[in-house]
């Protein structure tokens, strides 16, 4: 059932795009029918994780993240919401602890269930806040890129921006990488204190 809501969600995200980009085209909008691009790109990830791979989604994660992406990409740079001054920020912020959330549903199907009772809680906060800053990176890559290569403006602020971007990303991923840390302490406190069968 997650498959088939996850490809019909990354669909709909994907054909909303394509309707915007024909439309912005024939108006000659030629940096909102750029956005509609990246949004096809981006809504096409889940898409294709789904048609060719084996993943189990996780459905609040996928959710999420195509919520960011109308939220940057729709609300952000179509409609001009980013003119707000605090929208980026507010949207880098959420990025970052989606992207956390997304760490630890990866780090939970890599990682063996015998490993997770003497696994360090550090680890788990390192890694989380790792995988929540590294994604700020890639995104700020592919600002960057947009910038050059298509003449757009997505790092409007220049230096300022993208720091302050990062800054968000790493505060929203260090509140949930601090929760996951907390909570991987607790269940080893539980599993060291269960009494133990012979």
């Amino acid at each position: 059932m997650n498959r088939k809501l996850v490809l019909l969600l990354s669909f709909l995200y994907v054909a909303f795009m394509a309707i915007l980009f024909f439309l912005y085209r024939a108006e000659g909008e030629s940096y909102k029918s750029t956005v509609a691009i990246g949004g096809m790109v981006c809504g096409a990830v889940p898409l294709l994780l789904a048609l060719f791979t084996k993943l189990k989604f996780n459905l609040p994660i996928v959710i999420s993240y195509l919520l960011f992406l109308v939220g940057s990409q729709y609300c952000g740079s179509i409609l001009g919401w980013y003119g707000l001054g605090w929208w980026d920020t507010f949207v880098h912020f959420l990025s970052g602890a989606i992207l956390a959330f997304a760490g630890i549903a990866l780090y939970e199907r890599l990682v063996h269930r015998d490993a997770e009772v003497e696994i360090s809680p550090w680890i788990i906060f390192l890694f989380t806040l790792s995988f929540a800053a590294l994604g700020g990176v890639i995104w700020e890559i592919y600002e960057f890129s947009c910038d050059q290569f298509f003449n757009m403006t997505l790092q409007g602020g220049g230096n300022d921006d993208t720091m302050i971007d990062l800054i968000s990303d790493t505060g929203g991923g260090l509140i949930i990488a601090l929760w996951a840390g907390v909570r991987t302490k607790i269940r080893l406190r539980k599993s060291h204190h269960q009494p133990q069968l012979s």
